[in-house]
């Protein structure tokens, strides 16, 4: 592991820590380099999980094709989710948790089997899912103004922040995940609108493609874990007392709390 790796997984670890954005990695990390990007953030999982944090699940960035170009990428990315990541629906989120905000209404997959094999379909996927459910991300950057490029949020554990899972349990075969539309309301207002096929098409593709690459990273996804499969619509900031409610068609609703 190089000096550089390890000083750019410090870095982000620290900004976290001292609730302080620190300058991009890029001065480390080629923005490009995804393989040392994610090695930086091997060090920050193990750290944590060696600290009593507990894996439970993942998230997958870059599913729109828009942010991907925006990034000069072709692919999405990852990140680990922590069970101290999960917010409850009637629970305000102090803010003083967060770094720079933003949220967006997603689909949720949660396992009931584990995904081990080095290729996955998407019959796969449906064999392996308990339920899917209405989620909402809470995205974060460590990075000062979300000056980022690739490696810069693959390196902070894909800009993740925390989750919130909707109630409703929806068994897979009852819903319509390519053609259920989105809408995201803060403080009553619409902002943001989209559907199911925004997420690459199809959020069971996304999940395939996770499945795949964390049996190449060495981490496979196990039963209970939850996917959070990528934005249906674009992300919106929020600021202290927000509330920010998203619908789903199919799978109900969920609601983000945001304290003072």
């Amino acid at each position: 592991m190089s000096d550089a790796i390890e000083q750019a997984a410090l870095r982000l670890r620290e900004a976290g820590e001292k609730h302080q954005p620190c300058a991009p990695i890029r001065d480390l990390i080629a923005p490009t380099d995804v393989a040392a990007a994610y090695a930086a953030q091997e060090i920050n999982t193990k750290y944590w999980l060696g600290r009593g944090r507990k894996l439970v699940g993942r998230k997958i960035g870059l599913t729109a094709v828009a942010v991907q170009k925006q990034l000069g990428v072709d692919r999405p990315d990852f990140g680990l989710l922590f069970d101290d990541m999960l917010a409850a629906e009637d629970r305000a989120i102090p803010f003083a948790e967060l770094m720079q905000p933003k949220v967006e209404a997603e689909i949720a997959i949660v396992l009931k089997q584990p995904l081990a094999k080095a290729q996955h379909s998407i019959a796969d996927i449906a064999a392996a899912t308990d339920y899917v459910c209405a989620a909402i991300e809470i995205v974060g950057s460590r990075i000062a103004n979300w000056d980022i490029k690739l490696a810069d949020t693959v390196a902070d554990n894909a800009s993740s922040s925390h989750f919130v899972l909707g109630a409703r349990k929806v068994p897979l075969a009852q819903a319509d995940l390519v053609n259920c539309a989105m809408t995201m309301i803060r403080r009553g207002e619409t902002v943001s609108t989209g559907a199911g096929a925004a997420c690459m098409g199809n959020p069971l593709n996304a999940a395939v493609w996770l499945a795949d690459t964390m049996v190449q990273y060495g981490r496979p996804l196990q039963a209970g874990d939850v996917i959070m499969t990528g934005a249906l619509g674009p992300m919106v900031a929020v600021a202290p007392g927000d509330i920010v409610e998203a619908r789903i068609e199919g799978l109900g609703q969920v609601r983000a709390t945001f304290g003072h």
